[in-house]
């Protein structure tokens, strides 16, 4: 029975050195953001916003952030199932499968712009990059 209380020790300890990693004194690292909202489907000016993630933390959390402390910058999310957390609308402005539209995420660096591969509940940014919502829209294909 001696050996449970070592292993949950060793658990424990191990805990603590993984957490104390992405850790200060006073609570996770923050690490600072750069976000631009476009939308030249409406014709309107991009605006840009500064927010910070936990390290390690995902974009999502940013957002949230960001929301908490701007009051001119909201978004919605929708929760699909089997896909996870979708950006719906930002600052009303709201994706339409009806009319092809949908806001993209980018990742911008020296002027090269990537499509992030995984949604705003997965992706982790790293410090000062430069994340792009922009309002975009899709063309359908015509089946032949």
């Amino acid at each position: 029975m001696a050996e449970r209380p070592a292993a949950l020790l060793s658990v424990g300890f191990l805990l603590l050195l993984l957490t104390r990693e992405g850790m200060t004194n006073t609570g996770p690292i923050s690490i600072p953001i750069r976000l631009t909202v476009e939308n030249d489907l409406f014709n309107m000016a991009p605006e840009s916003f500064s927010s910070s993630v936990a390290e390690g933390g995902v974009l999502l959390g940013a957002l949230r952030r960001l929301q908490e402390a701007q009051p001119d910058f909201k978004f919605t999310v929708k929760d699909h199932p089997d896909f996870g957390v979708f950006l719906q609308s930002v600052n009303g402005v709201a994706g339409d499968e009806h009319k092809q539209t949908y806001w993209e995420i980018l990742s911008e660096n020296s002027g090269e712009y990537t499509r992030l591969d995984v949604g705003i509940g997965c992706y982790a940014p790293k410090a000062d990059e430069h994340i792009i919502l922009r309002f975009s829209t899709w063309s359908s294909r015509k089946q032949e």
